[in-house]
């Protein structure tokens, strides 16, 4: 016997592949953007194929973001306010939810000024957009422990796997840049 989809659980599943949609958006751009910068990959840090991936995600992820926003707005059982998109840490939810919830606000202001920014490049100094850039590694941090705390999703084995992995690569290529520098821009 099938069961009736009610609005509220058609926003909350919309909801939720929305904001992994989202979040692997961000993932691979930022994998690709360090890589892009890294040592690490060698001669494929030059590839078009991998700038224009990184260009690509690095817009795709704020619609989806925006729908997972939206959706959680309108669906009454996840009881989250406009005020929880703005003013981060005050949800009406345990300390666990609170907290999940005030991550996802603080990342979602932080990416939103690192893709302002980046349509402004051109418009700014390099080393303030360059600083201004790199807090998407804070926002992201902040936005994997909105996903861990909050996230149903991230109980998944496989949903667990990728966000974990795509972390590493992260820190790899992070580490990378560390110690063999930073490759100039192409």
């Amino acid at each position: 016997m099938a069961v009736p989809l009610t609005l509220d659980t058609f926003f909350w599943i919309l909801g939720r592949v929305a904001g992994l949609s989202s979040f692997a958006a961000l993932s691979i751009s930022l994998v690709t953007g360090v890589a892009l910068r890294s040592g690490v990959l060698g001669g494929l840090a030059n590839n078009r194929a991998m700038r224009s991936t990184h260009e690509f995600t690095a817009i795709l992820w704020l619609p989806l973001g925006l729908l997972h926003v939206a959706t959680l707005v309108l669906d009454q059982t996840a009881r989250v306010a406009i005020q929880d998109l703005v003013v981060p840490f005050i949800a009406n939810y345990d300390y666990n939810g609170r907290l999940a919830l005030g991550l996802g606000t603080i990342s979602l202001d932080l990416l939103a000024l690192v893709a302002i920014t980046g349509w402004l490049k051109s418009r700014m100094e390099p080393r303030a957009w360059r600083w201004i850039h790199r807090l998407s590694y804070l926002a992201y941090a902040g936005l994997f422990l909105h996903g861990v705390l909050g996230g149903t999703d991230f109980s998944s084995p496989v949903i667990s796997a990728l966000a974990w992995s795509t972390a590493f690569a992260i820190g790899v290529f992070s580490l990378g840049r560390v110690l063999w520098g930073r490759l100039p821009a192409r």
